[in-house]
């Protein structure tokens, strides 16, 4: 197991424990949504399909972790809407990464769009909500965002505001609300096993490497239910935000921004 240390350069497990850990802190509810970084994050140190690869057992695991606190808390009307629509669009993900697979820079650009396009949604956010406010969503709606959700799902693990603009308008009650998202996301990362399983992106030294990260994402959890007691969101979210913007750009245009700035 201890190989895999060897195997990835310094700047790679320098991202993955601060991708993991963002992971962990969002699943436990404090900067909702900030977890969107890690595969943008960690497509800069390696690539794209391996880092998606690497970060969906993970994924995964703490989705089980949170279900526990949402057990009977979920609209299963939605999920009969959304579901279908996200297997879609991971079939649509699925063409995308074995079409591309082979041109990185064409990938790293697909990231960085997502990316950006996830700043773009959180800086729109609040003007978003008072637009969709009292608006009933279709069927047809949901089967759109759900089959967004998916493929942005399987390229990045970008998923959550396309659910977000469809769950928005029908006012449900936050757990309700949280515990339908979480539903979603862990079924939909259920089904994503078979297209990377297809690609042969689980591998053993995958998983050696999950296993040793593991327990950051524990760490990050315990720290994301610490964070939630003692102060606010508000510039935590900021600061990552503007970290994904500048991971997005860097992944966009191929540059290094660091040494831009330098």
């Amino acid at each position: 197991m201890f190989e895999a240390f060897t195997h990835y350069p310094l700047a790679f497990w320098i991202s993955a424990l601060a991708s993991v850990t963002l992971i962990g802190i969002s699943k436990a509810g404090f900067g909702a949504g900030i977890g969107v970084i890690a595969t943008p994050l960690m497509a800069l140190t390696i690539p794209t399909a391996e880092a998606a690869a690497l970060l969906l057992p993970i994924l995964i695991i703490s989705d089980f972790m949170a279900i526990r606190q949402y057990r009977a808390r979920f609209d299963r009307h939605n999920l009969k809407i959304m579901v279908p629509g996200a297997i879609v669009g991971i079939v649509l993900g699925w063409f995308f990464f074995g079409y591309f697979r082979g041109n990185e820079r064409i990938l790293k650009m697909g990231i960085g769009v997502l990316a950006l396009a996830f700043v773009a949604f959180q800086l729109g956010y609040p003007r978003l909500v008072g637009v969709l406010k009292g608006r009933k969503p279709s069927v047809g709606q949901g089967l759109f965002w759900g089959t967004l959700s998916g493929f942005a799902s399987t390229l990045a693990h970008v998923g959550s505001p396309p659910i977000m603009v469809y769950l928005l308008p029908q006012n449900l009650p936050r757990d309700i609300y949280v515990g339908t998202t979480i539903y979603f996301f862990t079924i939909t990362n259920i089904v994503k096993l078979i297209p990377y399983a297809q690609l042969n992106l689980l591998h053993i030294g995958n998983l050696s490497i999950v296993l040793l990260l593991l327990p950051v994402s524990y760490l990050g959890v315990k720290l994301g239910f610490l964070l939630n007691r003692r102060c606010s969101d508000k510039w935590f979210k900021r600061l990552i935000y503007g970290l994904l913007f500048l991971t997005g750009i860097q992944l966009l245009f191929g540059i290094d921004i660091i040494s831009v700035l330098k």
